[in-house]
């Protein structure tokens, strides 16, 4: 039997008949940049989440990008967050010409410790970004009193969580602003990149939204004139061809970026969004399956944080052999991932900010012995028992 890590072939059989419509009625219109579903798919992810904006962009990275840039952050300042995570992370952070701190992570949530956080803030400190790994939520309570102690902005890292819940409420909706990834092996993902900022603050949202288009037109006005302190009325002209000709765009106000979700992406994250909430309590089940039959292994399976809901983006377990349980997994046909063989600190891009080997133990020994198996919500009850019977079989 070969079961891949992720497998969208099948996922794509479940929508494809409202997917593949969706996609050619875009075609035929010829409205292919900012239509009706990119504002459409805006609008459905603020209700599904609860929160006031969400500004679709190209993809996660740029959301992180655009958001730090949103709350001012650039040259000299210093952000805390996690190595343990996508390199994106704190790749966004030096992108803006900022300082990624890192912080250590827990054993058991593979999450940012708060209880080490206090320890790193220093008078460049100007944020915190938690980052939600594998679709379990950051511990947000300790988060936010620290930044609140401290004056500090909160940048949700979900772009692994969409869904997840902290307390009942959906991440993404807690911290000041919130980033997203539509990659097509995310819990919803698109036909090929995308992302999302989320926030509840006005200003912050408009200029977000000016940020992803080059700084022009009417949010780039308006943009502008928030930096700047003045007062003026700004209203959209909501009948304007994006696709052809708006005469707004050529009107620039802040340096911005091209970061735009695609028609035709929001289109299929439509479609996939009316899903995703059976898709996450698919994964649910068969990490239920996986604990119940591996308790009693020599795996560790992962961790539940009470008062949360997990997502599980991926399926992470434990070994101290790892090398030789993927090989074996490999030669019985499942497929398996490595989430992630270096942490941040001691990535090669970031030997300049000093870092040793040693400096973030618990994220050091979690890069030598997790990995991660199928999980994905089309997952069939015979692949499971096979994937987990291979697993107990292992000597």
């Amino acid at each position: 039997m070969q079961i891949p890590l992720i497998d969208l072939k099948k996922q794509y059989e479940i929508i494809k008949n409202d997917a593949n419509q969706n996609v050619l009625e875009i075609l035929s219109a010829a409205n292919y940049i900012m239509g009706e579903n990119v504002k459409q798919f805006e609008k459905e992810m603020c209700r599904y989440l609860g929160s006031k904006n969400a500004i679709s962009v190209g993809n996660g990275t740029d959301a992180l990008v655009i958001a730090l840039k949103a709350l001012g952050i650039g040259q000299g300042d210093e952000v805390i967050t996690s190595p343990f995570t996508f390199f994106a992370t704190a790749e966004s952070i030096s992108a803006v010409g900022a300082t990624p701190v890192f912080v250590d992570v827990r054993l058991n949530t593979f999450n940012i410790d708060p209880s080490k956080i206090e320890e790193k803030i220093t008078s460049k400190t100007k944020a915190i970004m938690p980052v939600h790994i594998f679709g379990q939520p950051a511990d947000m309570d300790e988060i936010m009193a620290i930044a609140k102690k401290h004056n500090l902005y909160v940048i949700e890292d979900a772009c692994q969580a969409i869904g997840a819940e902290y307390k009942g409420k959906k991440v993404g909706t807690i911290g000041d602003i919130a980033c997203f990834s539509f990659f097509p092996t995310k819990n919803l993902g698109c036909a090929g990149d995308g992302g999302m900022i989320v926030t509840n603050n006005e200003n912050f949202a408009t200029i977000c939204k000016a940020l992803r288009t080059h700084g022009s037109g009417v949010d780039g006005k308006k943009a502008y004139n928030l930096l700047n302190n003045i007062d003026e009325n700004m209203e959209e002209d909501n009948c304007i061809d994006n696709t052809i000709y708006n005469p707004f765009k050529y009107y620039n106000y802040i340096i911005g970026h091209n970061s735009r979700l695609d028609e035709i992406q929001a289109a299929i994250l439509r479609v996939k969004l009316k899903e995703l909430d059976k898709w996450n309590d698919l994964r649910r089940e068969h990490v239920k399956f996986y604990n119940e039959n591996l308790k009693d292994t020599k795996f560790i399976t992962p961790f539940e944080e009470r008062n949360v809901k997990h997502v599980y983006h991926m399926y992470i377990l434990q070994s101290e052999r790892r090398a030789d349980v993927v090989s074996y997994l490999k030669e019985k046909g499942i497929a398996t991932g490595i989430y992630y063989p270096v942490p941040l600190h001691l990535q090669k891009a970031y030997k300049g900010l000093g870092y040793e080997l040693g400096d973030m133990p618990n994220a050091e020994y979690l890069s030598e012995r997790t990995f991660a198996i199928p999980v994905y919500p089309e997952l069939s009850k015979e692949q499971r028992e096979y994937i987990v019977n291979s697993l107990v079989d292992y000597k």
